[in-house]
């Protein structure tokens, strides 16, 4: 997320403003001037309306509301799954990858066939895709249950595969819609850990979709609250609390309530409205 403006970086570093403005960093994800609606007339919804939001190479945004309020409808947008009425939504990566609340994996494959599939979607030789996929199930900790089928897997396993998969898809940007939700609190942490440590090593670029304020907290770098009625941009929390972090800290409940404060005053607003 940007947090500066450009003549704050300049005047921060002491370079004149005359500097090139061309060397500062474009972000991976733009979003700008957004809104998005369903239907005609009377019937007509709006999902979205003026969002804009960008977000910066390697960031981890976590997107954070109520049902309802357009989280989906966004990543949609961004992984290219649909368009808005208007504004413009700009990815400057060459491929996004997905990863959804259920893990949606193919019963007839194995474990390994299902990563393996992904690889070769993303253009990978059968050998080469076979060693891929074995690392991937490794680095979420799955390497000995490879030739299991997922029916054979907890759900929270069943969650590490889907992760490997996506991480398989070699996108430089993930897009995450409430990939836990559905796990109990146990593995839930679990999970946290495994997708932090994976997001530190890989450099990617993460956007993910939450209603759990303290899951947000616990994952990003900053914190997009939406509200609803139509979607829109409420406020953006910058996330200072060092890594690692615990979801149960005093520093991730602190900001937690005040974030979940602000949440509860934008769903009255939606409600006289």
């Amino acid at each position: 997320m940007n947090r500066q403006t450009h003549e704050d970086q300049l005047l921060a570093s002491g370079s004149a403003l005359t500097a090139d403005p061309e060397a500062q960093p474009r972000p991976v994800v733009s979003i700008a001037d957004v809104n998005k609606s369903y239907g005609t007339g009377s019937h007509r919804v709006v999902a979205l309306e003026g969002v804009t939001l960008d977000v910066d190479r390697g960031e981890f945004v976590c997107l954070l509301g109520a049902s309802g309020c357009g989280k989906s409808t966004l990543l949609n947008l961004v992984a290219g799954l649909d368009r808005p009425t208007s504004g413009t939504v700009t990815v400057d990566a060459a491929h996004t990858g997905l990863m959804f609340q259920e893990a949606a994996l193919f019963p007839w494959l194995t474990v390994r066939g299902n990563v393996e599939l992904a690889c070769k979607l993303a253009g990978s030789g059968r050998v080469e895709r076979r060693a891929r996929a074995q690392e991937l199930l490794e680095m979420v900790h799955l390497g000995d249950f490879a030739k299991r089928r997922p029916h054979e897997l907890s759900g929270g396993m069943r969650q590490r595969v889907a992760l490997a998969r996506a991480l398989a898809q070699d996108a430089d940007v993930l897009l995450m819609d409430e990939p836990f939700g559905a796990l109990d609190a146990m593995t839930r942490d679990q999970m946290h850990d495994e997708l932090e440590a994976l997001w530190s090593a890989t450099g990617k670029t993460v956007i993910f979709v939450t209603h759990n304020v303290r899951e947000a907290v616990r994952l990003g770098d900053c914190v997009v609250l939406m509200a609803t009625r139509p979607g829109r941009v409420a406020a953006v929390y910058n996330v200072s609390i060092p890594r690692p972090r615990r979801i149960d800290s005093a520093e991730v409940a602190t900001l937690a309530a005040t974030i979940t404060d602000q949440l509860r005053l934008e769903a009255g607003h939606g409600r006289r409205d």
